[in-house]
């Protein structure tokens, strides 16, 4: 049986949309989440280790900018991975103001376990789910509407 609309048809098929997907969401940051405890970490501090094993020194502006973090917090996952041993601060060299954040070779050896563990991981979850095609079509139309929201 049909439920009658109760917004209008368009803002109920929006809704409807926005609730799955933040379930959704919601589902793979707790399973997300028990994956990188594994390795010691907390999620923010799994993302900005994760930016700093792709992109390499970071300079700590452009973390914030990245993974879309206050100051205070980036501060605090910074610290807490710098106590790990995991990351250090490095002073730029043509701006004193500026700092950058690299890995340790500590970091760098946990990165190069860490990431291929959680890359396959995170593979073998998405493909339980879905389809190639499936995997491709919501890729592109998740892009989609983030790039249209954003202007």
């Amino acid at each position: 049986m049909k439920t009658a609309e109760k917004y209008g048809k368009k803002a109920d098929l929006a809704l409807s949309l926005w609730v799955k997907l933040a379930r959704s969401s919601d589902t793979m940051a707790i399973l997300t989440n028990k994956d990188i405890s594994r390795y010691g970490l907390t999620a923010p501090q799994f993302s900005m280790f994760e930016l700093l094993g792709h992109l390499g020194p970071t300079l700590v502006k452009d973390i914030g900018a990245k993974k879309l973090m206050s100051g205070g917090n980036m501060t605090v996952v910074i610290d807490n991975l710098e106590k790990q041993g995991l990351v250090e601060r490095a002073a730029c060299p043509t701006d004193r103001r500026a700092t950058y954040i690299k890995l340790t070779g500590k970091g760098q050896k946990l990165f190069d376990e860490a990431f291929v563990q959680h890359a396959k991981w995170v593979e073998e979850l998405i493909w339980s789910a879905l389809n190639e095609v499936e995997i491709i079509q919501l890729s592109a139309l998740l892009k989609k509407l983030g790039l249209t929201l954003k202007g």
